[in-house]
């Protein structure tokens, strides 16, 4: 899967992120019936994003193993870990500061500079057809382990609280809510939450809140091999006074898995 959003649009050096995954389970390899799909116990994955904001150009290798332990008919606790590999840019061509002769600024300006950080990841996950809670933990090790041009001295711990579920109306219409929660120590907490109806197991619209900072909305297609999902949006006023939006587009393919055994399992949206 993968997604490219295009952040406060219009702006000089507003952020854009590209970003691809592929995740393999290979019980689902030898088959795509229900058994194969819900008995699954191991899986592998790769991420890569590419981040572009101001000065900085930041792209993170993310490398993860995930376990699931059956803790009921049709419920799992997943654990997870992963490795990330992270090389950052800086451009000191395009350095402003607001306080003049700053040292810590000066010394990058008008040059380039690189370093490369590798950190650690935890998460854990207890999921079903109906429901899931989820917590994450990222850069475990604070960005301890760095290379090249030392800019940035630590990484801050980053934990996340995820929750969501599925209610079906009628046979063609379901709900679907989720919410999240992320803390991060040089950043204030932010919470965002979001709900969607999915029509005839392939269209979804929905609409969402991040707390104090945007609103957006939602629009998606569920294709045989298929999913497309666009968002729009749109800041609040007191959102930094940033007036613009974001656009982000979105693309899943199924590598092994059919459409019909999706909605067995209840995975089209999740």
């Amino acid at each position: 899967r993968g997604f490219v959003r295009n952040q406060w649009a219009g702006f000089e050096g507003a952020p854009k992120t590209y970003f691809v995954s592929l995740e393999i389970d290979p019980a689902e390899i030898k088959g795509s019936g229900e058994e194969n799909i819900v008995e699954g116990k191991n899986a592998i994955g790769f991420n890569l994003v590419n981040d572009q904001y101001g000065p900085f150009k930041d792209t993170e290798m993310v490398i993860s193993y995930a376990s699931r332990i059956r803790v009921g008919k049709s419920s799992n606790l997943r654990l997870g870990a992963a490795m990330n590999y992270s090389m950052v840019g800086l451009d000191g061509n395009n350095l402003t500061t607001e306080q003049a002769d700053d040292p810590t600024v000066n010394q990058f300006l008008n040059s380039f500079a690189n370093m490369t950080i590798l950190d650690f990841n935890l998460g854990m996950a207890l999921t079903s057809q109906n429901y899931y809670f989820s917590y994450a933990a990222h850069n475990l090790n604070r960005g301890g382990i760095s290379s090249g041009d030392i800019f940035l001295e630590s990484k801050p711990i980053v934990s996340i609280f995820q929750t969501g579920f599925r209610h079906s109306v009628t046979p063609n219409v379901s709900i679907f809510s989720h919410v999240m929660y992320r803390i991060q120590s040089d950043l204030p907490s932010t919470m965002e939450f979001n709900i969607k109806a999915l029509l005839m197991e392939k269209v979804w619209v929905g609409v969402g809140h991040r707390i104090d900072y945007a609103f957006n909305m939602q629009l998606g297609y569920a294709m045989p091999k298929f999913k497309f999902g666009y968002a729009y949006e749109m800041p609040v006023s007191g959102s930094y006074l940033i007036p613009n939006p974001t656009h982000e587009f979105m693309l899943s393919y199924y590598l092994f898995r059919k459409s019909d055994s999706m909605r067995k399992v209840g995975d089209l949206i999740w």
